[in-house]
């Protein structure tokens, strides 16, 4: 019978805190105690928001934690502390604390006979094609059972007797990260030596990482580079942006493949490849010249795309067009080709994972002629 491991979530990047708000470290460590002031922008705001918004590498059910558990206190203008509910509503001049972190309950990852396809495999690390839809490691969630199942880690678990802890507890073996609904290449490290000599090649940019995306609309040049910074959107949490100052750098650079002009209208399919591994680079990169990747519709992209129709079109011509409307429940976005020095022998691999059958589907659907 397989063990069952345990796990912490961890959280997401840090970033700046926003302009509007005050932080000041009294003395006992920055770690420790956490003073933010209500200036006249937060005023009216509910608490649970103003800590997110203060606190922004802390997601908002981590935020109400820290509440329930008595780790915020907020002491008014007139210095009188007071205790307050995540929905309560800030003064003017209110010094809000937090003090420690929250206890969260251990996430208990299980061994899950989930199959994987296996590019690679040695004694030291091993390369799996990811299917689209499978979170890489365990992430928020309504429950444990929601945040800890069908993850690639529980079916590492099940899969190889041995996974390196290098990157901790929640993720076991886990080198780099994909997200949920990129499909593709992702390595896998044995033992922690292993794993620290990979790490190291992924922070030095001398393994190449490529993915081939579909975005909408036509890219105007063949080739181009994309190196504005990306940090985390302070509106939508769960987006990363380019519009923010003091961001961590990204590279990314791109050539067009192949050009579509189908009745849903134009399409380009590029080959991207990325120097850093920044959150969402790749989405958030191409989103930001008006090119989103098709499926992400986080970044922009329809949810249904809708075949082109002649100005003016008639309501019945309208009607027909939202039935052969075409959507597609993924990001085209596919980690395709890797390369690397093997860490023990020091021979140059590469390795490379064919577009799965969904997103061939959709480039045969393209390339057929306009009705």
């Amino acid at each position: 019978m397989k063990s069952t491991r345990e796990y912490v979530p961890d959280e997401g990047p840090s970033d700046p805190l926003d302009d509007a708000l005050e932080e000041t470290s009294p003395e006992g460590g920055i770690n420790t105690l956490r003073e933010f002031t209500v200036n006249e922008v937060s005023v009216g705001r509910r608490l649970d928001q103003f800590l997110t918004v203060c606190l922004p590498s802390t997601s908002r059910a981590r935020v109400q934690q820290l509440i329930d558990q008595n780790c915020v206190s907020i002491r008014s203008i007139d210095g009188l502390t007071r205790t307050m509910k995540a929905s309560g509503k800030l003064r003017p001049g209110d010094k809000v604390t937090v003090l420690g972190e929250a206890a969260v309950p251990a996430l208990h990852a299980e061994a899950e006979d989930i199959p994987l396809d296996f590019i690679y495999e040695d004694a030291f690390f091993a390369v799996i094609d990811k299917p689209a839809g499978m979170m890489v490691h365990a992430g928020s969630g309504a429950t444990d059972r929601v945040r800890n199942r069908g993850t690639l880690v529980n079916a590492l678990l099940h899969h190889m007797a041995a996974l390196s802890a290098t990157g901790g507890p929640l993720r076991p073996g886990i080198v780099h990260r994909l997200d949920k609904q990129t499909s593709g290449l992702i390595v896998v490290a044995k033992d922690d030596s292993t794993h620290r000599k990979l790490a190291k090649m992924f922070a030095e940019r001398t393994v190449h990482k490529t993915y081939i995306a579909l975005v909408h609309g036509a890219v105007i040049l063949d080739r181009g580079t994309l190196n504005t910074s990306i940090s985390r959107d302070q509106q939508r949490r769960t987006r990363m942006t380019t519009r923010r100052m003091g961001g961590r750098a990204a590279v990314s650079h791109y050539r067009a493949l192949e050009r579509f002009q189908s009745r849903y209208g134009h399409f380009t399919l590029l080959e991207v490849e990325i120097e850093t591994g920044r959150t969402h680079q790749i989405r958030v990169h191409l989103s930001s010249i008006g090119h989103p990747v098709v499926g992400d519709t986080l970044y922009g992209a329809p949810h249904n795309i809708l075949p082109h129709l002649e100005a003016p079109a008639t309501r019945l011509q309208k009607a027909a067009a939202l039935e052969q409307a075409i959507s597609l429940d993924r990001n085209f976005l596919h980690s395709a080709r890797l390369t690397l020095t093997h860490p023990e022998s020091g021979k140059l691999m590469e390795f490379e994972a064919p577009l799965p059958t969904d997103l061939q589907s959709w480039l045969t659907r393209l390339r057929s002629p306009i009705q």
